[in-house]
């Protein structure tokens, strides 16, 4: 994804040490989100389920909406007006979300009332995605390799550069750079690395996709990875084990792959459409759909061997969703939308 953005990363977007926050959360640093009759009909970018029975969704200006029947919406108290890019529950009550500026928010009401745990605009980069193991140890990842790790439920973030992702070209011109000039290494260094689109926990296994055909993996929660053969240059944007326990992975210009043996080999599916895949979502019936952009979707009935294409009338794109109450409920350009199959 260097250079290329999803849709809604076009709509929106504009080495590291530690960060505390004791110099991040001072007063009049940012403006609490408004809240907006019409937020359930602005641009949102990610939904959670949390604990079966509710949904969280996310999006522009700071917008925090939840629901209990996918049809009525309740705005939360949010801190912030960026953009959110990813919803993460632990549990019930325990929550994070991400987005531009670096900013990260966690709640323990359920998504009621939020607080600011990082937020840093000098970066000039968003957070992505954000995954915890338990209810102490975290990562949240971004644009240009960002990647954020805290071990304390959020009271402190530190960030990581990940050198094994440098293509070696880069890795030996980096090294050269930090001999003749470390300011301009530690500049080179903040915007060298692919970005980093998707973090998926998979029991003791962290996946991760990104840009450039970027997949990899890690067995110690992302301190180490190992990243998989090349299969495709473009970006990824999301895996997931099916129910079968294979291996999908989506991205650019509907490219589907799929993989029998966690990885190794990668087979190629057709999906006739040239759409961006956003986002997988497993059904409780054994379905797999696929979220595209210009209201592509995907459906399959056999693991993800085959798919159908059962395209939205509107055309809006669909960023992300979930599987909730026998609906598919959609995040887009436009809100909320509920898909009748």
């Amino acid at each position: 994804m260097h250079f290329v953005f999803p849709l809604f990363m076009s709509l929106v977007f504009y080495s590291f040490s530690a960060i505390s926050l004791a110099s991040d959360l001072s007063s009049n640093k940012y403006s609490p989100s408004m809240k907006a009759t019409l937020a359930s009909k602005s641009l949102l970018l990610d939904i959670a389920i949390v604990d079966q029975n509710k949904l969280v969704a996310v999006g522009e200006h700071g917008h925090i909406l939840m629901s209990t029947d996918g049809k009525n919406w309740q705005q939360s108290d949010v801190p912030v007006q960026v953009t959110l890019t990813d919803v993460f529950f632990y549990n019930e009550k325990l929550g994070w979300a991400v987005g531009h500026d670096s900013t990260i928010l966690h709640t323990q009401d359920g998504g009621l009332t939020w607080q600011v745990q990082l937020y840093k605009p000098e970066l000039e980069k968003p957070l992505l995605n954000v995954v915890f193991k338990n209810q102490q140890e975290g990562v949240a990842i971004g644009a240009y390799g960002l990647l954020f790790r805290t071990d304390d439920g959020g009271k402190s973030w530190n960030s990581e550069f990940h050198s094994e992702f440098l293509l070696p070209d880069d890795a030996e011109y980096l090294a050269e750079l930090k001999q003749e000039d470390e300011e301009a290494y530690l500049d080179e260094a903040s915007s060298i690395l692919p970005h980093f689109n998707r973090l998926v926990l998979d029991g003791r296994t962290l996946y991760m996709v990104g840009e450039i055909g970027l997949i990899a993996k890690s067995n110690d929660f992302g301190r180490n990875w190992q990243m998989f053969d090349d299969i495709y240059q473009g970006s990824f944007f999301d895996l997931a084990r099916t129910m079968k326990g294979n291996l999908l992975v989506v991205g650019l210009r509907g490219h589907v792959f799929r993989s029998l043996k966690n990885g190794t080999p990668w087979t190629l599916q057709q999906t006739n459409t040239t759409a961006l895949i956003n986002d997988i979502v497993l059904t409780n019936d054994n379905r797999i759909f696929l979220l595209a952009n210009s209201g592509t979707l995907l459906e399959s009935n056999d693991d993800g061997q085959t798919f159908r294409l059962r395209n939205q009338q509107d055309g809006k794109a669909l960023i992300a969703g979930v599987w909730f109450n026998n609906q598919l409920i959609v995040v887009s350009d436009v809100g909320i939308k509920t898909i009748s199959l």
